[in-house]
């Protein structure tokens, strides 16, 4: 009995070690062309009551409830939400705009758990008509958020959400 609380004790010791040993830090991004130029995409992401038209996350719970502060759009403008297990939630406020070309956000998550993370949409035009709308997320890696990235692939989850979104953005200015 001994010997097996010693390679049980033993391998917990190992997995809590290399969760340690992970990255403090990490980043998931995803890029679209649009077919339209940045000035039509820019404000579909700079205005956060627009967002309900395209975030992945809307179509997972269409109860969840918003609730908006600050300006109307861009720097200062904020929207919390709350809804199911799927979108739990939070607040994010826009921390910097720059007309057509970057859009910055605070995404603070309080349920299903804590965390802060930095949003960036970059809009770089292709030629007249057309634009390459990068979205990237990054954040520090407590020892729980740690853990996630070792049980789950969270560049494949919120990238692939990324995509959603990103594709959503494209059908709708597009259209």
């Amino acid at each position: 009995m001994t010997l097996l609380f010693l390679v049980a004790l033993a391998l917990v010791s190992g997995l809590i070690a290399y969760i340690s040993l992970r990255p403090n830090t990490f980043k998931i991004v995803r890029s679209a062309v649009v077919n339209a130029p940045p000035e039509a995409i820019y404000q579909r992401i700079n205005d956060l009551h627009a967002w309900e038209a395209w975030s992945p996350w809307a179509r997972l719970d269409p109860a969840a409830t918003n609730t908006f502060d600050g300006s109307p759009l861009g720097p200062g403008a904020s929207m919390s939400w709350s809804g199911n297990k799927k979108v739990g939630a939070g607040k994010m406020t826009i921390k910097e705009s720059s007309q057509n070309e970057r859009i910055r956000l605070k995404l603070e998550f309080t349920r299903p758990m804590s965390a802060t993370n930095e949003v960036q949409f970059d809009l770089k035009p292709i030629g007249e008509a057309k634009t390459e709308v990068t979205w990237a997320m990054s954040g520090h890696n407590e020892f729980i958020g740690k853990a996630m990235h070792v049980f789950t692939n969270m560049d494949k989850m919120v990238g692939g959400q990324f995509e959603q979104g990103l594709a959503n953005l494209k059908s709708l200015v597009e259209a």
